[in-house]
């Protein structure tokens, strides 16, 4: 199927989306900070500059797009064209994330993932439920990695 877009509208649509203040950021950010927490933005100094550090609690917070970062949910559906070019991307965004978890976990920060569909889609949660969970898991010393939503795929170690 072709793009039913010219290149411009579709260059103009694209360089529209967000790398940072995004919505579901702006949410989360909000939200920990409602609930007391207290942290930096976008730390130039750590692996993969997390959306969130806060230094108190040695954790960091990315708030991921599903789709940029192939979450494998209802959100994260495979454009119909371009699909090598958009297969590459994407991977190569997956395999870059892991590095920068990988080494924010060998420097000893503990990793908190939170994924779009977890504030919009079929399956979403509330905020308050998402920020309860992110600040509770947060000021606890439970595990050093989790996801919101958790994928039965990854184990929180």
């Amino acid at each position: 199927m072709a793009d039913v877009l010219t290149p411009e509208q579709r260059r103009l649509n694209m360089s529209r989306i967000r790398g940072k203040d995004s919505k579901p950021e702006m949410l989360i950010r909000r939200g920990l900070h409602a609930r007391g927490l207290r942290y930096r933005l976008h730390d130039r100094s750590l692996p993969g500059r997390p959306d969130l550090a806060l230094p108190k609690h040695h954790t960091v917070v990315f708030v991921h797009g599903c789709f940029w970062h192939s979450h494998g949910c209802a959100l994260s559906k495979l454009p119909s064209t371009r699909q090598d070019f958009w297969r590459k991307k994407l991977e190569a965004n997956v395999e870059r994330d892991r590095r920068a978890i990988d080494a924010l976990l060998a420097s000893g920060w503990r990793v908190l993932t939170v994924w779009e569909c977890a504030l919009r889609g079929p399956a979403r949660l509330t905020h308050a439920e998402v920020c309860d969970q992110a600040a509770s898991w947060i000021t606890s010393l439970q595990s050093y990695l989790l996801e919101i939503p958790d994928r039965p795929s990854i184990l929180v170690v």
